[in-house]
């Protein structure tokens, strides 16, 4: 019976050569209006004072608090696995950013 309940709750899901090689973000810009999360993935390069956008995501509230939850599950199990995920106190933070778009309300780095 369990296998049966499995396979009505799989998803079916395509992942195409191009989106499977991945985007490298090392900063996001996290914007919220009353019914929507926009995520904005950047790029931050060394030498260079402008980052770009490389993927913009927007989300329900419910499935961003989902993320949230499945993140940090996942960071658990990596960390259980691989050791504590530190921070270098040498790094420098990234800059706050003013961002020219969205919906005008608050707005968070991570």
């Amino acid at each position: 019976m369990q296998e049966n309940n499995e396979s009505q709750n799989a998803v079916d899901i395509e992942l195409t050569e191009e989106m499977a090689e991945g985007t490298y973000s090392n900063f996001a810009i996290i914007t919220h209006s009353q019914t929507e999360f926009i995520v904005d993935f950047v790029r931050m390069m060394p030498g260079i004072p402008k980052g770009k956008v490389k993927s913009r995501i927007i989300l329900a509230p419910q499935h961003a608090k989902r993320l949230l939850m499945a993140l940090g599950d996942n960071i658990g199990r990596y960390e259980d696995h691989f050791g504590e995920i530190v921070f270098d106190e040498n790094h420098q933070p990234m800059p706050q950013n003013t961002v020219p778009f969205g919906f005008g309300g608050p707005t968070g780095q991570a």
